[in-house]
């Protein structure tokens, strides 16, 4: 008489309610990465929040935000009860007004539908801000935030939103992207040409762009041959405004562009093509940085900070150096210490290409999801 066949558990069902691109913001992509998987345990559906289109409105307030906030909360409903999914899947917001309030009505309205809510801090610092709200919206801060299922972080340096709100458990698991390499041509400054230094990222104070700029006007103060190079779009026009006079004063037209937003090959192809890649940022809600990964892939050392989760991606002395925020003399130096030495630039770049495969490739990242949200589920 043979033995009954055990069945099969049915896979988990997790209702993933974020941004994916445009815009092309971190976490937008991510979460289109996490979408993109072919979990062999889980299914995901979507509900796509749709409260920006372009990343200048990220995180201000339009009255028609009010209406897809009202919709999204209308679709989370039907969502729910139409694919069955106990699970909720939510990145909550970095600590600014307008988005937290927006997370407040969202998640009182849609988090006691589902068994099991994962939160996902791609933003940081979240949790401390219930002191910046008036006294009568805090219980509804702790409702919407407090005792999640499972937090996941995406660097242990980063601020451990979930635990002190309550989550049940807590993870790690760094961002992943697809590998490229060989999609484009790479290159490297000639003997005796400038080497190119890239820096990607939206263009405000906070990413770094001050401190870059003055850090390179002291590495050509100090005989570094280099040009720079900032891909990104503006933050506003009067830091525009001032940074582009800071290049004129001191004479720096003939060694500074600003290269705009690129996509797709176009920007591969300027990771592939720089020399050193530099990213000084302490941006108020920075938590990894997929840059510095484009950047690695492409065996290219890296100039950083010691912020948030960078150092979880760049290993200071390894592949790249970090150094203080807000540090344009230590910036400067590192710059011109790779500057001056080939060899170090070679063996940097080529150990954060071993880094970048060992641990941060986008099947890495989609493996690791589909475990953190399975433990979440073991949660009562």
């Amino acid at each position: 008489m043979n033995a009954p066949a055990h069945p099969v558990p049915e896979p988990l069902r997790v209702l993933v309610v974020g941004q994916t691109p445009p815009p092309f913001g971190g976490q937008a992509v991510m979460i289109d990465a996490l979408l993109r998987a072919n979990p062999q345990r889980a299914r995901y559906f979507h509900v796509r929040l749709r409260y920006s289109d372009d990343m200048d409105s990220v995180g201000k307030f339009a009255i028609g935000k009010v209406w897809v906030l009202f919709t999204t909360i209308l679709r989370v409903w039907w969502a729910r009860f139409k694919h069955r999914t106990p699970m909720l899947y939510y990145p909550p917001s970095g600590p600014n007004m307008v988005p937290v309030l927006r997370d407040i009505v969202f998640l009182c309205a849609t988090r006691w539908l589902f068994k099991w809510t994962v939160f996902h801090y791609h933003a940081g610092g979240v949790s401390g801000f219930a002191v910046e709200l008036p006294r009568v919206l805090r219980p509804f801060f702790r409702l919407a935030y407090r005792n999640a299922s499972m937090a996941i972080r995406t660097a242990p340096q980063n601020p451990e939103d979930g635990k002190l709100l309550g989550a049940k458990r807590g993870v790690v698991v760094p961002n992943g992207i697809p590998d490229e390499r060989g999609q484009v041509a790479e290159g490297t400054a000639a003997p005796g040409s400038p080497l190119v230094i890239l820096f990607t990222g939206v263009l405000i104070p906070s990413k770094g762009v001050r401190v870059l700029l003055e850090a390179f006007r002291q590495v050509v103060e100090q005989g570094g041959n280099a040009r720079l190079e900032l891909m990104g779009r503006w933050g506003d026009a009067a830091f525009q405004q001032e940074c582009e006079a800071f290049v004129a004063h001191h004479g720096l037209g003939g060694k500074v562009r600003f290269l705009g937003v690129k996509r797709d090959k176009e920007k591969l192809g300027h990771f592939a093509g720089c020399d050193i890649f530099c990213f000084p940022s302490h941006f108020e809600a920075e938590s990894f940085g997929l840059v510095l990964l484009e950047a690695m892939q492409f065996a290219k050392p890296v100039v950083s900070t010691n912020w948030r989760g960078i150092p979880s991606v760049v290993a200071e002395g390894v592949n790249g150096f970090l150094v203080p925020v807000e540090d344009p003399a230590a910036v400067a130096g590192r710059l011109l210490q790779l500057i001056r030495d080939e060899g170090l630039r070679r063996r940097m770049g080529e150990a954060g290409r071993r880094i970048f495969a060992e641990r941060f490739t986008l099947e890495r990242f989609q493996q690791n999801m589909e475990a953190a949200l399975l433990a979440a589920a073991e949660q009562s």
